[in-house]
């Protein structure tokens, strides 16, 4: 009730200020400041991904040290990940056997986003342990300034793999074009092999431009994913802006076919698209202000969030939708914080595990 309570109260205190205001719409910015309440009055609500997700993200964008528990929480989850892998993985087989119990959360197939998973896992089942497990880790110690302390082992785990088979496989890219897109650049971040231009060359293959009319919405979706996460890995996650001539293929698609994409994709696509263009210096092209108006449109005032495509306003579901919004809405720039040896000191006592890269 509580909850229900506070969010009723952001939908009110909203509709306050458009009629004090003699009824102007919300700037991006209060907007922004809108959403953002909802989700720092309500914390508790996220699971301890979602806590790290939105907590680093917003601490990135405010230096605010209200978030340095949540980033805690995303910093011994890491670890306890990291230490479980370093205890647990000995050979091929022990990857694999974990591989195959991670694969059964796609086994009912409700979805064609999971039976596509589903199908893209069978033989490659060491790839859900890869991927969205031990690559993903190591690259958000990483971030922090931080590494395993068997961090060499950990390294000689992803030595046993040539991720190229599947960054380069048709079928893994249209079950998995984002998390492939993150993983190829946090493999090159970590000092593992340049899978990037691989990846790229066969992404492109696999989505060309001229056969979008004969995608899926999912499949769609799944492109436009790919092509804004290739921009925000290379940003290592909003930590250091990026050149839109090296990425111009992606800057071009979205400018020549906004409308399509506006008509087709989900608000968190729509955002994440905006924010590319931020990360690039371009607040003033037109894709910003069309991305903000969607966003801005979509906002539940009474509950001071964006629904999702259904009009569901939970939380902890809407968590990566919001906190795309929050960012478009309010940017304030890129940065590497928080880090190992920053004065701010977010990134002290590093839960048991992780230590300061040398």
């Amino acid at each position: 009730m509580k909850r229900r309570m506070t969010r009723v109260a952001v939908g009110m205190l909203t509709a306050a200020l458009l009629l004090t205001g003699c009824a102007q719409p919300s700037t991006e910015k209060q907007d922004a400041a809108v959403i953002k309440n909802t989700y720092d009055t309500n914390l508790a609500e996220l699971s301890a991904y979602q806590l790290g997700h939105y907590g680093l993200r917003m601490y990135r964008q405010t230096q605010d040290d209200k978030y340095k528990a949540a980033v805690w929480t995303d910093m011994a989850r890491v670890a306890d990940r990291l230490n479980e892998y370093a205890a647990t993985i000995h050979n091929k087989e022990d990857v694999v056997k974990l591989g195959k119990v991670r694969l059964k959360v796609y086994d009912s197939g409700d979805s064609e986003r999971d039976a596509l998973r589903h199908a893209a896992a069978q033989g490659r089942e060491e790839y859900l342990v890869l991927g969205a497990g031990l690559i993903s880790s190591m690259a958000r110690a990483n971030e922090y300034g931080l590494e395993h302390i068997d961090d060499e082992r950990l390294h000689e785990i992803l030595s046993w793999y040539d991720f190229s088979e599947y960054a380069t496989n048709p079928q893994m890219i249209r079950a998995w074009a984002a998390q492939l897109a993150n993983q190829v650049y946090w493999l090159k971040q970590l000092g593992e092999q340049d899978h990037t231009a691989a990846f790229d060359k066969a992404f492109r293959d696999t989505y060309p431009d001229s056969q979008d009319v004969n995608l899926t919405t999912q499949q769609f979706n799944n492109k436009l994913y790919g092509m804004t996460h290739i921009i925000l890995a290379a940003s290592e996650y909003y930590r250091k802006p990026v050149n839109e001539a090296d990425f111009q293929w992606i800057y071009d698609y979205f400018r020549d076919n906004f409308d399509e994409i506006a008509a087709r994709s989900k608000e968190d696509v729509i955002a994440e698209i905006g924010i590319t263009f931020l990360l690039a210096g371009l607040d003033d092209d037109p894709i910003v202000a069309r991305s903000q108006d969607i966003i801005q449109e979509a906002i539940n005032r009474d509950e001071g969030m964006v629904p999702s495509v259904t009009g569901s306003t939970d939380l902890a579901k809407g968590e990566h939708r919001n906190v795309l919004a929050i960012m478009l809405l309010d940017w304030q720039g890129a940065n590497a914080v928080p880090m190992a040896g920053q004065d701010s000191r977010v990134v002290s006592n590093a839960p048991w595990g992780l230590e300061a890269k040398e």
